[in-house]
């Protein structure tokens, strides 16, 4: 007797976890295109389920695990033939899903986040069922990325932050543990941690912390230590600026180690660790901690990856930063141009005025820049480029920038822009931290 498999439909295709975006993004306006949602729904789908998860058990306790031999990487972007910013039709799509998700979700729950320095259970919920904070993660471990792009995760970052930077520091802040140990990490550490990120039902959390309370930090320079004892590193030191600091399920932080920085892997649960309350100016709605290690033990096995490789993190989160900058500067041209056109003072639009259109003019010109130096320093990553100087550039425009064109957005609503009733005093703060915060967000 033959026995006949019919094809899975799409809601059996929907259980699996790869296609977690599909099946979120099924009734947005962006998925309406058939071309479109077919091609992306073959790319999601080819690695649907691996059966790579780690046994988790409860209270996060990670189970030490044996990987396979090689780490698991994600595959290089494909290189394209000519010189071309403009993107994919995978990534327009993820695009304008992130988009929807900012505008409606983050947008609507932006002012209460920011006043409650919390983000909403239901956000978080969303934005798990999209699959966010797993665009870098392989679909062979779980995630849902075909490939390595910084690129995609900078647009995705764009249009989270148009809706809120804090709400999407909060939702995306555990995609950069998990791309640390895609990117960097031994099979062991990839077998015994990746598993609880990608975990259908309860997502681990996590933060990359890379700050200190000093003036002038570098984080080329950590003062932050660690030192060999046997089988064992003692670490000592202070980070600042973690978001989500008290809740969460893993750390990955930078220190001093033999003379060279390098990034170690650090349970909240170890002896020695202790987190207080921080609060920022600005991404409160990330609910920022200090986190204190004092003589914290770890097995010497949980250094993650290199001196080079801790180099690379701290270039992809800068871009990380700039890149959602360019969302939150975008947020507040979109504002300021629909309100001086229709704000009137002396029987007439004040965008009449030359000083306000000028204003305006300089908020898109600036923006314009840093886009697209975000994105070219994005290619190069994917094509495997030296981007540093790239990176160093939208550094350098998003603190110079950035924090006027927050400045302007707020000086252009005159009284309304000191007030809460209106989003513009939030956006400059979010914009002033952009171009000095790092590690926390990646590409």
């Amino acid at each position: 007797m033959s026995h006949h498999t019919s094809k899975p439909t799409l809601a059996d295709r929907g259980q699996n976890f790869g296609m977690r975006l599909i099946t979120r993004a099924g009734g947005l306006e962006a998925m309406k295109n058939p071309a479109l949602r077919a091609k992306v729904e073959k790319v999601l789908y080819r690695g649907a389920r691996q059966g790579f998860r780690a046994q988790v058990a409860a209270g996060r306790t990670f189970a030490a695990r044996s990987g396979s031999g090689s780490p698991t990487r994600s595959k290089p972007a494909k290189p394209r033939v000519q010189f071309d910013l403009t993107p994919s039709d995978d990534q327009e799509m993820i695009r304008e899903a992130a988009r929807e998700l900012a505008d409606e979700v983050l947008r609507p729950a932006a002012s209460a986040a920011d006043s409650e320095r919390t983000a909403p259970d239901q956000v978080r919920e969303q934005a798990a069922q999209m699959g966010m904070a797993l665009l870098g993660v392989p679909t062979e471990l779980g995630g849902v990325a075909e490939e390595a792009s910084a690129v995609t995760s900078a647009l995705v970052l764009e249009e989270l932050a148009r809706g809120d930077m804090g709400l999407a520091v909060a939702v995306m802040h555990p995609a950069a543990v998990a791309n640390c140990l895609v990117n960097y990490g031994d099979s062991d550490q990839q077998a015994t941690y990746l598993g609880a990120f990608t975990d259908e039902q309860s997502p681990a959390t996590g933060a990359l912390a890379l700050m200190e309370p000093q003036p002038l930090f570098d984080p080329a320079k950590p003062r932050s230590t660690a030192r060999r004892e046997g089988s064992e590193l003692i670490i000592d030191g202070t980070k600042a600026l973690v978001p989500g600091a008290a809740k969460s399920d893993l750390f990955i932080i930078s220190v001093k180690l033999d003379g060279e920085p390098r990034l170690v892997i650090v349970p909240p649960a170890a002896d020695g660790v202790t987190v207080s309350d921080n609060p920022a100016m600005g991404v409160r709605a990330a609910h920022t901690g200090t986190l204190h290690l004092d003589g914290v033990r770890v097995p010497a096995k949980n250094v993650l990856g290199s001196a080079d490789d801790h180099t690379d993190a701290v270039a992809r989160a800068r871009l990380a930063w700039s890149a959602a900058a360019v969302g939150t500067a975008q947020a507040v041209l979109d504002q300021v141009k629909t309100y001086t056109k229709e704000r009137k003072a002396f029987g007439e639009p004040i965008a009449n005025r030359q000083a306000v259109a000028f204003t305006v003019a300089n908020i898109a010109i600036e923006l314009e820049g840093l886009r697209l130096v975000v994105w070219r320093a994005a290619s190069r990553l994917d094509r495997g480029l030296d981007a540093s100087e790239q990176i160093a550039n939208a550094r350098a425009l998003t603190e110079k920038h950035c924090a006027q064109i927050g400045s302007d957005g707020v000086q252009l609503l005159g009284g309304h822009g000191f007030v809460k009733e209106f989003d513009n005093e939030r956006w400059f703060r979010d914009l002033r931290g952009a171009g000095l915060m790092e590690g926390v967000l990646l590409v």
